[in-house]
């Protein structure tokens, strides 16, 4: 049986090591000094619950997997078949080109052809690059078509600070909005809301345990080095999750049942929400020809 993930590749600066894939892409381990700042999988093993998959050319759902571009009905796969919608983009399980490899960086692309859905050619590209306690995501987008189209980048790795119960970690936001959820089709329903005086105000951190969460949290607060910080933490140890300016959403998922440690934490930086192809929200216009590129990372600090 193929390898779900297909080959495995190795970066490596000092003591920080990643181990990303080819198919999808995406991010299986990140490690400093042998301790893991991810949650991971086997390498022969499919993403448990979409671990460190790259979610493009748009994040999270988009509902009935319909949508409309230039007037025309748009038909995408259905991919999450328990509620009818179409999840997370059309490359995750795709084979990646590889084309860079170097020591403490690598870099893939891949071709988003015109598809059932999908009505305009993309090409994109990722790299992954080691500082000693930092890792960097890039992410680029070229419109490859002849009319303009609205993109959204996403991502979706799930964190934790070596052997600590997830539980036991500190989570804070940046986030000053939350949108709400209708929770059985998990997709958006009204407009944003402020988190001041709700159980979804992290801007001074809450401990995990405290929390149940599938939410995407929106108005983001910038810091002094114009990005966002999201961050876990214990004591003295912290999982700084920054992002560019471009990553205005950042969705929260706190499962019972990861494969391998259970309870987990994914905080999912996202260019958009859920259902942008419909609502148009924070969707990245990209003209024929032109590109995007933006990046998000992960600083730990002890």
């Amino acid at each position: 049986m193929a390898n779900p993930t297909g080959q495995q590749f190795e970066i490596v600066r000092g003591s920080a090591r990643a181990v990303v894939t080819e198919i999808g892409a995406g991010l299986r381990a990140f490690s400093i000094n042998d301790v893991p700042y991810l949650e991971t999988f086997d390498e022969d093993a499919k993403p448990p619950k979409g671990a460190g998959q790259v979610l493009l050319p748009w994040p999270n759902r988009t509902k009935a997997a319909q949508w409309t571009y230039q007037g025309e009905k748009q038909e995408l796969e259905v991919t999450e078949e328990a509620r009818g919608n179409a999840i997370h983009g059309l490359t995750r399980r795709r084979e990646w080109t590889l084309v860079e490899h170097a020591e403490s960086s690598i870099t893939f692309e891949i071709e988003v052809e015109v598809q059932p859905g999908w009505p305009v050619p993309l090409h994109a590209r990722i790299t992954y690059a080691l500082a000693p306690r930092e890792l960097t995501v890039t992410h680029e987008i070229r419109n490859e078509g002849e009319s303009e189209i609205g993109i959204g980048v996403g991502t979706h790795p799930y964190f934790r600070i070596g052997d600590v119960p997830t539980d036991d970690l500190t989570l804070t936001l940046s986030a000053t909005r939350v949108r709400p959820y209708e929770a059985d089709e998990q997709l958006p329903y009204g407009p944003e809301q402020d988190v001041e005086g709700t159980e979804y105000d992290f801007r001074t951190g809450k401990v995990v345990a405290s929390v149940d969460l599938d939410t995407a949290f929106g108005g983001l607060s910038v810091g002094e080095d114009g990005l966002h910080h999201h961050v876990l933490s214990h004591g003295a140890q912290r999982v700084d999750v920054w992002t560019g300016p471009d990553f205005k959403w950042v969705q929260v998922f706190t499962p019972q049942d990861l494969v391998g440690r259970g309870r987990a934490i994914a905080i999912e930086p996202m260019t958009c929400p859920a259902d942008a192809l419909n609502s148009g929200t924070d969707l990245i216009q990209l003209d024929p020809g032109t590109s995007w590129t933006g990046s998000w990372g992960i600083r730990v600090e002890v």
